[in-house]
């Protein structure tokens, strides 16, 4: 790439995306065409056309994704699977049709089988079942993945697909129901903190700032408190504080920040094509994707207890047995990612603290 080329980031609004834009803008790239949800659905193939016949990016990231946690990943099935889908065919084959330079395509670490050996190597894809709570998310990035492969191997693009791990940061997504585990978890944990320092105002003020259907900001305190139970969040007749989580806090997760992550995407993006993942030994070319992660894991005890350190609750930490856990373990090996050059810096503790240090501002 070079420093005025035209580069379009879908989903530069998000998580990843931002991320993504921030990173580019640092390095010296000037040269940016974006558009919101409400200037262009990514769902609408006739959206898309005119769009990419109007502007012709040079690069793209495809950073855009219906996501969300276990929960939303099993409430929403339909829309996960169809509307990724969507926005990944029309931007994929418009990106052939009008003839841009490279794309980079952004999947998720849950493409793998839910019992696949740890840490889990690009080969392992395809190799057995999903995990049923994501299994419409995860089809639908294996198709994005299997796309980018065969126009490729097809038409001559240059279509690279990254599966980055667990990530957090900037932007994320607190929704107490459809936020994926550490920024629901950090958000519960804040709460929790407010309620064991009898500050219902900063309650109000966190309700009022990232709203929730359930209860308004001027609802009574016995209605917020009930809100908040119905969270898993709780207060005895003694006056203390519990706050119970899914699962049996036995899963291992990896993290990533995003903004390792994003610097990640424009290295790929800037120093590997197509053509450096194809493997030398085989006719069969599959599975050029890469891992992006940290390599690292721990449980979600064990984060549930690095937040609780971060946010200062000093409540009791339940875990709710009768709740999902989701897979058991998910640890991508990250050594292809390594040999083509890039490694992550943050490390988890750091990045939490500065993701809550932004939450509270």
């Amino acid at each position: 790439m070079h420093k005025d080329s035209k580069i379009y980031i879908a989903g530069h609004n998000g998580l990843v995306g931002s991320a993504i834009l921030n990173n580019l803008k640092q390095k010296g790239y000037t040269n940016f065409v974006l558009r919101t949800f409400e200037e262009l659905d990514l769902t609408s193939q006739a959206g898309v056309e005119a769009f990419f016949a109007a502007e012709k990016p040079e690069y793209i990231f495809l950073a855009a994704a219906k996501v969300g946690g276990i929960l939303a990943n099993n409430l929403y099935r339909g829309q996960f699977i169809l509307e990724n889908l969507q926005i990944q065919n029309n931007i994929i084959h418009n990106a052939w049709v009008h003839g841009a330079v490279k794309l980079l395509f952004l999947g998720s670490s849950c493409i793998y089988p839910k019992n696949a050996p740890q840490p889990m190597q690009e080969d392992y894809l395809l190799t057995g079942e999903l995990e049923y709570t994501n299994e419409p998310y995860a089809i639908a990035k294996i198709a994005g993945i299997k796309v980018c492969e065969s126009y490729n191997l097809q038409y001559g693009t240059n279509f690279v697909s990254v599966m980055p791990t667990n990530l957090y940061g900037p932007n994320d997504n607190f929704h107490l129901k459809n936020s994926h585990v550490l920024p629901g978890m950090m958000r519960k944990m804040h709460l929790a903190h407010c309620l064991e320092n009898h500050d219902m105002a900063a309650i109000r003020r966190d309700l009022a700032k990232r709203p929730v259907n359930e209860v308004t900001t001027d609802a009574g305190e016995d209605v917020i408190l009930q809100f908040l139970s119905d969270q898993g969040i709780k207060r005895d007749a003694n006056g203390k504080v519990s706050l119970s989580l899914w699962g049996t806090g036995t899963p291992l997760r990896e993290f990533l920040h995003v903004s390792d992550m994003a610097d990640a995407c424009v290295h790929v993006m800037e120093q590997v094509d197509f053509e450096d993942l194809k493997p030398a030994d085989s006719a069969e070319i599959r599975n050029t994707h890469i891992n992006i992660g940290s390599g690292k894991e721990l449980s979600i005890r064990q984060l549930s207890e690095l937040i609780q350190k971060v946010t200062g609750f000093g409540g009791q930490i339940l875990f709710d047995a009768t709740k999902p856990d989701g897979t058991m373990r998910k640890l991508l090996n990250v050594s292809k990612l390594e040999k083509l050059g890039w490694k992550c810096k943050i490390e988890l503790e750091d990045g939490v603290r500065k993701v809550y240090e932004g939450y509270l501002s």
